[in-house]
């Protein structure tokens, strides 16, 4: 028996902020792109491929809301709400891969340096930090309610601590004439973004593979589930998550003898609401323990 429960997940992140943001970084993406040519600057080329991804994270972040509020159908009986962590997945992908071109490109440019127009760099790389900034503000308040978000804000918090190297290098370079300092910024900033990157892909695998939502444990969950007066037992436990911002769960609970099945299914129900803020439940009550379920005591 399912435990009552409210579908109607509303998108934790505002469209218009995403929108605005999106708009933003965009267009400053194309005047780094520019400007990396024409300055001939592998750093300020390194922040463009970071804008880029910021500007796929707010594209994709816009997606996984539209998308992840249609109803659920016959044909996706959950909806679309595991959409955002596919994005978010395909999100951490391409930041791999564009930190990998660009540390690949920083090694070879550093052995043979180039002139760079160190002007330029200091003037675009000042106006995407501006831009960032405020890109994070817009960002920050959806950012612990969607992995999705928390993808996007991270790359753009990334951007911006890149933009800052751009304008160190910059100044460093129109001061000394140290050619070598642009290869440097840029793999700095390819190996700055990496392990932040890790976080959302690993984050967004456990989602995927349907492990325990972040910050529960599944002894606990069990512990109060078997504490509850009138439970004899309980097994096939799982706890899950689609997106993440939400829990599922799903368990058999043997009832001692002589209590309504009911009342201890609605206790059941209350206390994992209570303590944890599952409201997807869905709990079985038996008089005797189903030995023969494959999935007995996971």
């Amino acid at each position: 028996m399912g435990a009552g429960h409210d579908h109607s997940h509303g998108a934790h992140a505002s469209s218009r902020q995403l929108a605005i943001a999106l708009g933003l970084t965009t267009t400053f993406l194309v005047a780094e792109l520019v400007g990396s040519f024409v300055f001939n600057s592998l750093a300020l080329l390194s922040d463009a491929a970071h804008m880029f991804t910021d500007a796929a994270a707010l594209a994709i972040s816009l997606a996984a809301i539209r998308i992840g509020q249609r109803p659920a159908d016959d044909a996706r009986t959950f909806g679309y709400r595991r959409f955002e962590i596919l994005a978010a997945a395909f999100n951490a992908l391409l930041l791999f891969a564009v930190a990998g071109y660009v540390l690949w490109e920083g090694v070879g440019r550093f052995f043979r340096p180039e002139p760079v127009g160190s002007t330029g760099m200091l003037i675009v790389a000042s106006f995407g930090l501006v831009v960032n900034i405020i890109a994070m503000r817009l960002l920050v308040g959806g950012k612990d309610a969607s992995l999705n978000v928390k993808g996007a804000y991270l790359e753009v918090w990334a951007d911006m601590l890149g933009s800052l190297g751009v304008i160190v290098g910059a100044a460093a370079i129109k001061l000394t004439g140290w050619l070598w300092v642009d290869p440097v910024v840029g793999i700095g900033i390819g190996l700055w973004v990496l392990p932040r990157t890790w976080i959302l892909l690993r984050d967004t695998m456990h989602i995927l593979l349907e492990g325990v939502p972040s910050g529960m444990m599944l002894a606990d969950v069990r512990s109060e589930i078997a504490a509850t007066p009138g439970v004899a037992g309980v097994h096939d436990l799982h706890l899950w998550s689609l997106s993440s911002d939400d829990s599922s769960l799903s368990v058999h609970v043997e009832l001692a003898d002589g209590v309504d099945g009911e009342a201890i299914r609605l206790q059941v129900a209350t206390r994992l609401s209570e303590r944890f803020k599952i409201e997807h439940a869905t709990i079985q009550t038996e008089v005797d323990p189903c030995d023969d379920n494959p999935h007995l005591h996971p």
